[in-house]
């Protein structure tokens, strides 16, 4: 039987899901997310779509908890072939839809299927592409299936939201409050531990830091301005995120992880 922690967050991804369809209409094709603007707005996307593009040209990629599929269009832009999974069939079908029309739809999978547990033999994957999904799972157990799935040579690449930020943490308490997070989801977003914790799955782990002020201008976007307030406290933090101390309170984080252990010591 399905844990209930698991069916809790398949219930709420649910619930978004056939929301937005209802707001946008069973055909729609638009590059939004939930949040009702495209990623790659963000810096901090556009840094995970480059790292995405050069890991991932040529190569097999698989879409980590693809959700509505809002980051599929992009990665099967480049790769070779791009496997999307995910629990919620109702963001399945939004994927589906997204992708309907896309000139490359023929290298797209789309699947049902569990995170932490994966359906596919070992190293079967150049890439494995994480965009945002892990504080809706537990850590160890997704960290080790990517590690499994992944070719020696293959990365992960991924894009979270950060856990230092005692602005953001409050947000994200009410959050859970009003029922836009669930109480895992708003409990397990990564931390300073998660990324210690990552290096023992990947012997390499690289972070970069974005989003130190510029999620003051989140709301703004598709407001008159509101891109350029953006660019501007982008710019201001991009400097500020040199300093070490400040690096933790950012807003986002994006990593790549590479040479992961396919078996970890025993203990």
């Amino acid at each position: 039987m399905m844990e209930q922690r698991k069916q809790i967050e398949i219930a709420h991804y649910e619930s978004h899901a056939k929301e937005w369809l209802s707001q946008h209409g069973p055909a729609t094709t638009t590059a939004s997310d939930f949040e009702g603007f495209p990623p790659s707005v963000l810096s901090s996307y556009q840094k995970c779509y480059e790292l995405a593009t050069r890991y991932g040209k040529g190569k097999d990629v698989l879409d980590f908890g693809c959700g509505n599929g809002v980051h599929v269009p992009t990665l099967a832009s480049v790769a070779q072939s791009v496997v999307g999974i995910d629990l919620s069939e109702s963001s399945l079908d939004i994927a589906c839809r997204r992708i309907a029309n896309l000139s490359d739809r023929e290298k797209i999978q789309l699947k049902k299927m569990d995170c932490e547990n994966l359906e596919f033999s070992d190293n079967t994957f150049d890439l494995v592409f994480d965009g945002g999904v892990f504080s809706s799972l537990d850590f160890d157990r997704a960290l080790s299936e990517i590690a499994r799935v992944l070719k020696p040579d293959g990365v992960l690449i991924g894009i979270e939201t950060f856990g230092h930020n005692p602005l953001m943490n409050l947000k994200r308490k009410l959050n859970e409050k009003s029922g836009k997070r669930t109480t895992w989801a708003a409990s397990h977003i990564l931390t300073t531990a998660s990324l210690k914790k990552a290096r023992q799955y990947f012997a390499n782990v690289e972070v970069n830091y974005f989003h130190l002020l510029s999620w003051i201008a989140l709301p703004f976007i598709g407001k008159p301005g509101g891109i350029a307030l953006l660019r501007v406290l982008e710019a201001i933090e991009a400097a500020l995120l040199t300093i070490p101390f400040l690096k933790k309170y950012a807003f986002k984080i994006v990593f790549v992880c590479s040479q992961p252990i396919k078996q970890l010591p025993q203990t």
